[in-house]
This record gives structure tokens, C-alpha cells and sequence, in this order.
């Protein structure tokens, strides 16, 4: 019997350690991505975002923190803007209007969660 949910796995190899940062290229001029996990309950989500690009604000209907691996950018959460550089994080609540710029190109991490 099919089932019409949404597939859920790892879309990464299990028990194997990696370098985050080198699964996924910049690409010019664009902002690529690569989903790590999908479960039910969240996705964690690899980004690039190359100099210049971002995301136009929007809201989500969870709570969502993004780590910046490398890079820097401009995270704009219900009008207050934020410069978050490699090595910080910053939580984006749910509800609350955000929207990412690349000051210089970066790469995140955004853990999605739904419960």
C-alpha cells in the first residue's frame, strides 16, 4: 500500500562523520541548498548563498535557528536587522518576519523544527 506522505529519511549517509561545508558548492550568482534530514517533526537544511543574494522576507509557521558555517550575513528578524558571522547562530521564532541577505557569500545551516 502507497503512502501519500511526505517521504521522511537522511538524505546523508548514517554514521559517518563529514565536513558540513563541503557538501554543498557556492554557485554564482544563486542560492543552493541541500536537505540533510527530513523527518516529520523538522529538516535540517544545508545553504550557499553567494555575495549579494538572499531570501525576501516571509514568515514560517515553526521556529527555525540557522548556523552560519562560513561567510557573512545580514538576518533581518521583524524589522530588526542582525549581522551574523561564521561560527554564531541566531533564532528566527515562528510567526515573526525574517529575510536573509549575503553581505559576502555564506553558508548555513537552518534546523527547521515543527513540535
Amino acid at each position: 500500500m502507497k503512502s501519500d506522505k511526505p517521504r521522511e529519511g537522511k538524505t546523508i549517509p548514517p554514521s559517518q562523520a563529514m565536513g558540513l561545508a563541503a557538501l554543498l558548492d557556492y554557485q554564482e550568482g544563486a542560492v543552493v541548498s541541500r536537505t540533510l534530514l527530513q523527518k516529520e517533526t523538522g529538516t535540517v537544511t544545508l545553504f550557499a548563498f553567494d555575495a549579494g543574494q538572499g531570501l525576501s522576507e516571509h514568515t514560517t509557521p515553526f521556529d527555525a535557528l540557522v548556523f552560519l558555517l562560513d561567510g557573512e550575513a545580514d538576518i533581518t528578524i521583524s524589522g530588526k536587522e542582525h549581522r551574523v558571522r561564521a561560527g554564531e547562530m541566531i533564532l528566527m521564532p515562528a510567526q515573526e518576519p525574517h529575510a536573509l541577505y549575503a553581505v559576502q557569500p555564506f553558508k548555513m545551516v537552518l534546523i527547521m523544527l515543527r513540535s
